[in-house]
């Protein structure tokens, strides 16, 4: 197995920032699943909200890919790393299906997704620089809170709006099998504290990417 110099690892790792704020990053061979959702009418109100919640969920795979990036930099355990590599490839889907579902709508990603970035790998690699068991549990309740976020929207989406709902439905689905991923390959429960300070941050992230 090829090893990095350091000099490598910052070049890939802005290569993966630069495709996943401004580019187009690599993703996986499954298929949309809006595509197989009919189009259906939006009245202006039902366009304008499904875009801010669609908007909020781009800006969440943003953090996502620089959590894993963060994360699979610091990774002591090789297949801690690899397993960190393939969620962040499978989270590019959400990525793509958010961006072409927020330019259907008519709308914009957040201008703030490079801030999103930047925090989000520096958590990321802090919680693989202090124990994988604690880096893998915190992949588990980042997914666990994302998949009460994804009801949140569910349950908000305007009812006409199918296609959305499909890719909601088909990320949901991916969340929970990262977080069961991640606590089978020995993640730890973390502190009741810990946990609560991720839910204010995320809450300052979903409510300002809604509008910005």
């Amino acid at each position: 197995m090829r090893h990095y110099s350091s000099f490598d690892q910052f070049i890939s790792q802005a290569d993966h920032a630069l495709r996943t704020v401004m580019g187009r990053p690599s993703i996986t061979e499954r298929p949309d699943p809006a595509n197989s959702v009919a189009k259906t009418k939006l009245t202006d109100e039902e366009r304008k909200l499904s875009a801010g919640l669609m908007r909020v969920n781009h800006s969440g795979e943003v953090s996502a890919q620089a959590l894993y990036q963060g994360q699979a930099l610091t990774a002591r355990l090789e297949e801690v790393r690899s397993s960190m590599e393939r969620a962040a490839l499978e989270e590019n889907d959400h990525l793509a299906w958010t961006e072409k579902r927020l330019d259907e709508l008519g709308s914009h990603k957040s201008i703030l997704n490079p801030l999103w970035y930047a925090g989000s790998f520096a958590i990321g690699a802090f919680a693989g620089a202090i124990g994988d068991k604690w880096s893998l549990g915190f992949v588990a309740e980042t997914e666990h809170q994302v998949i009460r976020h994804l009801d949140n929207h569910l349950s908000r989406l305007p009812a006409s709006d199918s296609r959305s709902k499909a890719i909601l439905l088909q990320m949901k689905e991916d969340e929970a099998h990262h977080a069961t991923i991640a606590l089978e390959g020995g993640g730890a429960e973390l502190p009741w504290p810990v946990k609560k300070i991720m839910q204010a941050m995320s809450k300052v992230m979903t409510t300002t990417a809604y509008y910005i």
